[in-house]
């Protein structure tokens, strides 16, 4: 389990894609998994303790809607763009911040146009599958083991995540991203074995 905003799974360094989508089409299917846990949040619940340690249901949005535009929108020379106040409204400010990334892959030139990043030398959509769909995976689970939601995911996701990350292990574990892995039942599913590894505990 991270402790800070900064140490989730943001620099996640997974380059598996799954079923030959698209970027724009992974992105797609997992945002749209935190959405609907995003808008199936019950009324009173967005204050709720979530998994990672210090933060409640309304940081898990705040944490997406904040590094995500702040890393991709400059990758490409464009300004960040507005997002309304997580603490005021946090489903807009998830809708925005999905919509403004969605924009971008669905634009064929800047989806294709070099960045350079804390992250590497790649195209924007290679950034993007590297640093961003992981995070929709395990964040919409957060979301959802938060308030009391269905916590069923893309297993097939799932499992292509795992097998990018589990070779940096070490790496990932010293410097402070994950907490330590938790021990999961032997035919444990590609889920359940991803969250551990994160720290999480299914």
């Amino acid at each position: 389990m991270t402790t800070t905003r900064q140490t989730t799974t943001r620099q996640t360094t997974t380059r598996q894609t799954t079923t030959r989508q698209t970027t724009a089409q992974r992105w797609r299917h997992l945002a749209d998994e935190v959405g609907r846990r995003v808008d199936g949040v019950p009324a009173g619940r967005w204050d709720d303790p979530a998994p990672c340690e210090g933060w409640v249901a309304r940081d898990v949005v705040r944490h997406l809607a904040e590094w995500m535009p702040a890393l991709y929108f400059p990758a490409v020379d464009l300004p960040v763009p507005a997002i309304p106040p997580v603490d005021e409204d946090p489903a807009a400010a998830w809708r925005a911040t999905d919509a403004a990334i969605s924009a971008l892959l669905a634009d064929p030139d800047l989806a294709g146009r070099p960045t350079s990043t804390r992250a590497g030398d790649m195209t924007l959509e290679a950034l993007v599958a590297m640093t961003g769909l992981m995070d929709l995976l395990v964040h919409a689970w957060d979301l959802a083991r938060a308030t009391g939601q269905d916590e069923t995911l893309d297993q097939q996701e799932a499992a292509a995540f795992l097998a990018g990350i589990e070779p940096w292990d070490a790496a990932l574990r010293g410097s402070g991203h994950y907490g330590p892995r938790v021990p999961v039942p032997d035919g444990a599913d590609a889920l359940t074995r991803l969250l551990a590894f994160t720290g999480r505990r299914p």
